[in-house]
């Protein structure tokens, strides 16, 4: 009788296990869980989207991922990322070749000022990535106060500012962010700034600045962060922290002390970083502001002025001379619209073919004339290779790209798009031996999942979501460089999000399953 007891439940056990269902087995794989722990081996099983079991399975699954010498780990959060456009380009296929399953837009002050109606539109489609917003400081202020700026908001025009980041908030926005070195942000003062982060604090948001200086006065744009910070009663995140311009190269120790001083008077304040020295943004921001409050009709005005267009070239010199700098060939033309075979040129070479002259006078110019026909954006080279390491290992530093979504070919952009966590991996982690492997990967999980609140992600956990990335630590490299960006990075070999396959052995396949990331406290 006990033998047919024990045949039974040997017979019951062994139908569990051929029933058993999942969706997925990475199986053979080294095991970076996010959380800084030691790595280690063992397979993942996914089910219905979710990490369902971990350990040393003998179970089957419809899909079966050798990660044999591969690493596992959470997909990676891209906190800073300008891809506002998701839903007009899905595939996001930048960000999955990177191994990035969830970003956060709306960054640096420009966002959606519809955050409900994005993230309606976003579903509609079908993405590929998971998307949090922030509400812009820019985008709010514009939509409020209309194209005079170089003033403090009226009564009625602060409370419509306030408004709109509330509704935002309440559509499931993660917090607010600024912009204060781009229009119309620049012109804000702190109380203002103060009472709109006052709107996100019973949601429990983060603010995030692109602070007013990254250079030689970053301890005034600091003092900034942290007076918000106190008097919000919020946390805050620096946006791209970095030194730029070479009469402050060398100051990333004070710098990330006088952090952890405001952390210790009990600030909550983060930072992120890209993995290059150089930085990409608009190239109008190489003309003064004045220029164009009021709008581009004001700038126009400025260059047909005899004297006003004088002071704006006067002005832009005595900035170069700040910088050390005596030339503009620090700035190179990613992407001009009105006449692509300028981009890739520094604005000396530009200015020698579009002016005949490589003076500073032709450069000036040259820069007048992109701005007259559209603008466009541009590389500018500013940061020292030391700072940047330093930075990258601070245990608050999150790894985030500040770049948008890619289209193939198109321009010469800032290759951070393309390459930064395989950078970060490869040249940092394996190469230069900056970050060990398991801190650069909670650089890229569990710090961002948890400084944004995003519940269930961050962590291979069982239970959490399954957003999963396979890499080859020997191989995995960034490709793109200044030169020639479009190339995408060699190494990742699988990403899962919401437990669905959407990088397949190297190739995008047609999964769409991203999700629209709602503020925890929504």
């Amino acid at each position: 009788m006990k033998e047919l007891i024990a045949l039974a439940a040997g017979l019951a056990f062994a139908w569990e296990a051929s029933a058993t269902n999942y969706d997925v087995i990475i199986h053979g794989g080294r095991i970076v869980d996010g959380t800084g722990n030691p790595a280690h081996f063992a397979d993942i099983a996914v089910a219905d989207g979710k990490i369902a079991k971990i350990g040393h399975l003998t179970d089957a699954a419809r899909t079966m991922i050798d990660a044999t010498h591969l690493v596992v780990a959470p997909g990676f959060i891209d906190v800073h990322t300008h891809a506002d456009d998701v839903a007009e380009h899905p595939a996001a296929e930048n960000f999955v070749r990177l191994g990035v399953t969830s970003i956060v837009v709306g960054n640096c002050g420009d966002s959606k000022l519809d955050i409900d109606t994005l993230f309606k539109t976003i579903t509609a489609t079908g993405v590929t990535v998971n998307v949090a917003s922030l509400i812009g400081h820019n985008t709010v202020r514009e939509a409020a106060m209309g194209g005079v700026f170089n003033r403090p908001p009226t009564e009625t025009e602060m409370m419509r500012m306030k408004s709109l980041v509330d509704r935002a908030m309440q559509a499931g926005a993660v917090g607010f962010s600024t912009g204060l070195i781009y229009l119309p942000g620049v012109y804000a003062q702190t109380d203002e700034i103060v009472e709109l982060a006052r709107v996100i604090a019973p949601y429990q948001g983060i603010y995030t600045s692109h602070m007013r200086h990254e250079d030689i006065r970053i301890y005034t744009a600091l003092d900034e962060v942290f007076q918000v910070a106190r008097r919000a009663g919020v946390r805050a995140e620096v946006s791209h922290i970095k030194l730029s311009g070479e009469n402050c190269w060398g100051q990333a120790d004070q710098v990330l002390a006088y952090i952890e001083k405001a952390r210790a008077e009990g600030l909550d304040i983060t930072q992120d970083q890209y993995a290059y020295t150089a930085s990409s943004t608009t190239l109008r921001q190489l003309i003064p502001d004045e220029a164009f409050d009021g709008g581009e009709g004001k700038f126009f005005k400025y260059l047909s002025d005899p004297d006003q267009k004088a002071q704006l070239v006067a002005e832009m010199k005595a900035s170069l001379q700040k910088r050390h700098r005596s030339d503009y060939a620090y700035a190179v033309i990613a992407d001009y619209p009105h006449d692509p075979s300028l981009n890739g040129l520094n604005l000396v070479q530009a200015a020698q073919k579009r002016q005949h002259s490589d003076s500073l006078e032709a450069q000036i110019e040259t820069i007048f004339e992109i701005q007259t026909n559209g603008s466009g954006s541009g590389v500018f080279h500013g940061m020292d290779e030391a700072d940047l390491q330093k930075f990258m290992q601070h245990p608050n530093t999150m790894i985030a790209s500040d770049s948008g979504i890619r289209v193939f070919g198109e321009g010469v952009p800032h290759p951070r798009g393309y390459g930064n966590n395989a950078r970060v991996l490869g040249r940092y982690v394996r190469d230069l031996h900056v970050l060990k492997l398991e801190d650069a990967i909670r650089k890229m999980t569990s710090l961002p999942a948890t400084t944004f609140q995003f519940d269930h992600r961050g962590e291979l956990r069982q239970g959490n979501c399954a957003d999963i990335v396979v890499f080859d630590p020997a191989r995995i490299l960034d490709t793109a460089t200044y030169t020639e960006p479009h190339h995408y990075a060699i190494g990742i070999t699988t990403v899962l999000i919401n437990g669905q396959v959407v990088l397949k052995n190297g190739e995008l396949t047609d999964a769409r399953p991203g999700q629209v990331l709602r503020h925890a406290a929504n």
